[in-house]
């Protein structure tokens, strides 16, 4: 039970699922032994006796060998950007580096799920928090998500998406950096895209370019894949254009539909997909752009 909560831990502190979990301790017990052999294959070279001194230099090759080991066994695992990242990290620390952090916001009209799930997962996040929770329904449960965590929220109206100024003027003193739409009905004002371009990420519950476009959420999407007797639908991340469902895909991932699929049970598979990919991306680009 305590190796089981312990492994649940780390999942949620390295923010992997749990095959990339296995993958991951995997590397790191074939990366340390590997480590641990030639260093003691190079400390071998010096012939020295296992003293003070033999100890002490085999302490000090390991450690220089151990990053890169680590880093090589995990390449074949489909673990190599995890470890980058894991080590960057250990040396910034080291250096006395810290990365600043990067501020979102979330776009959301309704009850909130994806939100909740979005904050849930950068809680403890250094470099990636959110800031702000924009919403344009007064009553929508993704603003007791934000009050409950202490998130700022901006209700808006929809004379602010035709006048964007005061609003584009909240968005800056929150430092916001990404926005997220999080099941957000309106559509994005051009200001807005002009100056978050390449920063504004949407998720679509159907496999675009199928069953997107204006008038094209939650329900009625799926509805529409039965009716049309589709085998397969998924939910697709990508960037925010001018148009609705139109920018550059991220990423996609699909799901098999049953002969009896109905728009509940088709919401629910895809609300897990939702649940379970968004955050991650989300955190994935981020990091990745900062990188750059």
């Amino acid at each position: 039970m305590q190796f089981c909560r312990m492994l649940k831990n780390l999942q949620e502190k390295w923010k992997v699922d749990g095959k990339n979990l296995m993958l991951i301790l995997i590397s790191f017990a074939i990366g340390g032994s590997v480590c641990a052999r030639l260093g003691e294959k190079i400390i071998a070279l010096f012939s020295l006796e296992k003293n003070f001194l033999w100890y002490l230099l085999y302490l000090f090759i390991v450690t220089i060998l151990w990053p890169l080991c680590i880093i090589i066994i995990s390449i074949p695992f489909g673990q190599f950007v995890f470890f980058k990242s894991y080590v960057k990290k250990i040396f910034d620390k080291i250096l006395g580096k810290h990365n600043s952090t990067t501020n979102i916001s979330i776009f959301a009209s309704g009850a909130g799920s994806n939100a909740k799930n979005i904050i849930n997962f950068l809680r403890n996040n250094r470099s990636v928090k959110v800031a702000l929770i924009v919403c344009n329904k007064p009553n929508a449960g993704v603003i007791e998500i934000a009050k409950n965590n202490n998130i700022p929220v901006l209700l808006i109206k929809n004379e602010d998406l035709s006048n964007p100024e005061s609003f584009i003027e909240v968005l800056k003193k929150h430092n916001i950096q990404w926005i997220i739409l999080a099941g957000f009905l309106k559509k994005i004002p051009t200001e807005i895209l002009n100056l978050y371009q390449q920063k504004i990420i949407n998720i679509h519950p159907a496999l675009l370019p199928k069953y997107g476009g204006e008038g094209m959420y939650g329900s009625k999407v799926h509805a529409s894949v039965i009716a049309n007797q589709e085998k397969e639908s998924g939910i697709t991340i990508h960037f925010v254009d001018e148009i609705y469902d139109h920018g550059e895909i991220i990423f996609q991932k699909n799901v098999a539909l049953d002969s009896n699929e109905t728009v509940e049970t088709l919401t629910n598979k895809i609300h897990q997909l939702e649940h379970t990919y968004f955050p991650s991306v989300i955190l994935d680009v981020i990091e990745k752009q900062n990188q750059r």
